[in-house]
């Protein structure tokens, strides 16, 4: 990851945390969000997955990058409702490195 990339996703998790913590859903699309509950959060995560994948293969590329843009503020929100950080995700990404894919799908549990 880039230090840009890696900049910005850590700005974006410094608010999202703000906005969880101070909770004022009147305010705040995040606050207001996490007030529903993870399954909301969840189910607005997928509808930002689907709009990415439609995207992906009806689109132009500004479009991609804004769908895929709102899917990873919205995995943001989800990571920090869970109390997840994107530096926790980075180490899984960074223990995976140089395996295979196949050979780390399959160790996974069934």
């Amino acid at each position: 990851m880039s230090k840009a990339m890696g900049d910005t996703l850590g700005r974006l998790e410094a608010v999202i945390h703000d906005r969880l913590s101070a909770g004022a859903a009147d305010a705040s699309y995040v606050a207001s969000l996490a007030a529903k509950g993870r399954g909301k959060i969840a189910q607005k995560l997928g509808e930002e997955a689907v709009e990415a994948v439609i995207a992906a293969v009806s689109e132009d590329d500004p479009a991609l990058i804004g769908e895929a843009s709102d899917l990873v503020f919205h995995l943001s929100i989800l990571l920090a409702a869970r109390g997840l950080t994107w530096d926790m995700i980075a180490a899984e990404l960074d223990r995976r490195h140089g395996t295979s894919g196949h050979i780390e799908k399959a160790s996974r549990p069934q």
